[in-house]
């Protein structure tokens, strides 16, 4: 009996070990294929967080002020950045992508820029360097 409970006992532990943390693996993994940009948290800066009058998710007003000087209402909403123009990644330009968008302040390597990211995680403005990999550029400069 105890042969048999025992593998059993063992199986279960592990696979709820595996489940326990699979973000903690996403993330590591993530931060394992940037690691050529060196020590990525000594560049981040939180520069502020939620401007007042922007919504709760603010990342699409933060870059409207950031981009703009002034608060637009329209681009509270990320997906409201995909209507400017396509564009190639310049300083300038918005990266967006469902739910979220930055503005692109520098090239760091390849696809990793450094950016101004209103709302990038517990509701702080930041700017760091980030991948674009899955991103939308667009314009916001351009007439749509």
């Amino acid at each position: 009996m105890l042969k048999t409970i025992f593998p059993v006992a063992c199986l279960l532990l592990y696979s709820v070990q595996a489940e326990a943390h699979p973000r903690h693996y996403r993330h590591q993994h993530v931060r394992s294929a940037v690691s050529f940009v060196a020590d990525n948290q000594s560049n981040e800066r939180t520069v502020g967080g939620r401007p007042s009058g922007c919504p709760h998710a603010f990342c699409g007003c933060e870059a409207s002020l950031y981009r703009f000087g002034r608060i637009i209402p329209q681009l509270n909403l990320a997906a409201n950045w995909r209507r400017f123009p396509r564009a190639a990644p310049a300083p300038g330009m918005a990266a967006v992508r469902s739910g979220h968008v930055m503005i692109l302040q520098a090239q760091v390597a390849g696809d990793i820029w450094n950016v101004h990211d209103g709302n990038s995680g517990g509701h702080v403005t930041r700017e760091h360097s980030r991948s674009i990999a899955g991103y939308t550029i667009v314009d916001p400069g351009s007439a749509s």
